[in-house]
């Protein structure tokens, strides 16, 4: 069976609890009856998961639209007339933002499908089985993806505009919302499951003056990680590689972490910074973790960094993040309402240590801001 796409394996045992007795309304969309058969064999035995509606064609599934409610779409790619990548965003927007998971044949570990789907606002992927090679392994995929992409991140309301930034009181005690003092050394942002959009809306809008380079971590299969940093190369139009020990960070740059290990930052006697990768486990149990670059991004930068936390399960991110925060970096965790998944930003935001709390577009603003910081 191909291996899934896009969820850490062990960020799906902290995925959070649903609200008790709540039913997700799922929809299928797929040309093949047979496949659509299968779908709701596997559904069938959850009751807490409810098919709503099955259609072989995408237009059929946004004509449903008009008049129902849904959480989660299970959408194929190629279908008869429009296909499933085209249909992709207006599903998003006439469903009112319900989680949309591809499962698709196309995308096999590495392939450029996926990517471009979660660009277009996909919350995850799943690789099809090959015909015949059904097991239980991907009965409990499919079930673990809909109940993961059902939690509703609106369960924990994103600030008022007035409060994201700015303010002298914090809401909910959640931080202290204020733009950084001085302009950025470095960025680094963490990322996974729902964050390649939110990637993608961030980076295209940082401006030309914004110099300082951007380590990132963004949780994906090892195979993938080449392909994902040339096209967030010809996205941005940055220079954008995987990372490697022995690299020194250079002006307008993005550095990927590699799918074998983690980024770390050590300094360097003209303050540029150097990576070095580590293999150590680390104690969110992902590979590569962020924690260990945002504890470093601390050490090495202090209040020269900037660390930006965006949609991904589970808590990747939050220890390094208390290390950045105690040396004066500024923490951004992306708002929940922009978020697929809640739980990395969510755990900087209950922990206390976000500056502020901001969908992608309005941290662009925030790092475009903070970097005429130095021009002023």
């Amino acid at each position: 069976m191909n291996k899934p796409l896009f969820i850490n394996r062990r960020d799906s045992d902290r995925v959070p609890q649903r609200q008790p007795h709540r039913r997700i309304r799922t929809m299928l969309v797929d040309d093949s009856l047979v496949m659509r058969s299968i779908l709701q064999r596997i559904v069938a035995a959850v009751p807490d998961i409810d098919i709503v509606g099955s259609f072989a064609r995408a237009t059929d599934a946004l004509a449903f639209l008009d008049d129902a409610t849904v959480d989660v779409i299970v959408l194929d790619i190629e279908m008869p007339g429009m296909s499933g990548m085209v249909a992709l965003p207006d599903l998003i927007r006439k469903s009112n933002g319900a989680r949309i998971l591809i499962l698709s044949s196309n995308c096999v570990e590495g392939g450029p499908a996926a990517v471009q789907a979660l660009a277009l606002g996909a919350a995850d992927t799943l690789a099809k089985p090959a015909h015949g090679s059904y097991t239980d392994r991907f009965d409990a995929a499919l079930i673990e993806r809909i109940t993961a992409l059902a939690d509703d991140p609106k369960a924990h309301p994103a600030p008022r505009a007035e409060e994201r930034i700015g303010s002298s009181k914090a809401p909910q005690g959640e931080g202290i919302f204020a733009r950084p003092e001085r302009a950025p050394r470095c960025i680094a942002i963490a990322s996974s499951t729902g964050g390649i959009g939110a990637l993608n809306a961030l980076l295209t809008r940082l401006g030309d003056h914004v110099a300082a380079p951007i380590v990132l971590t963004q949780h994906l299969p090892p195979a993938f990680i080449a392909f994902f940093a040339t096209q967030l190369g010809k996205v941005t139009g940055r220079s954008v590689t995987v990372a490697e020990t022995g690299q020194k960070l250079k002006e307008r740059h993005i550095y990927v972490a590699p799918g074998h290990g983690h980024i770390t930052l050590v300094p360097t006697p003209d303050g540029a910074g150097r990576i070095v990768l580590s293999s150590a486990p680390a104690s969110s149990g992902c590979c590569p973790s962020a924690d260990p670059m945002l504890h470093t991004l601390g050490e090495v930068f202090g209040s020269g960094g900037i660390a930006i936390v965006l949609s991904g399960m589970g808590r990747d991110g939050s220890e390094g993040a208390r290390v950045a925060h105690a040396k004066g970096a500024a923490i951004v965790a992306q708002a929940a309402g922009s978020c697929v998944v809640w739980g990395m930003p969510g755990a900087i935001v209950k922990a206390g240590l976000a500056g502020a709390i901001l969908d992608p577009v309005d941290a662009a603003s925030y790092v475009n801001d903070a970097a005429r910081v130095g021009a002023r």
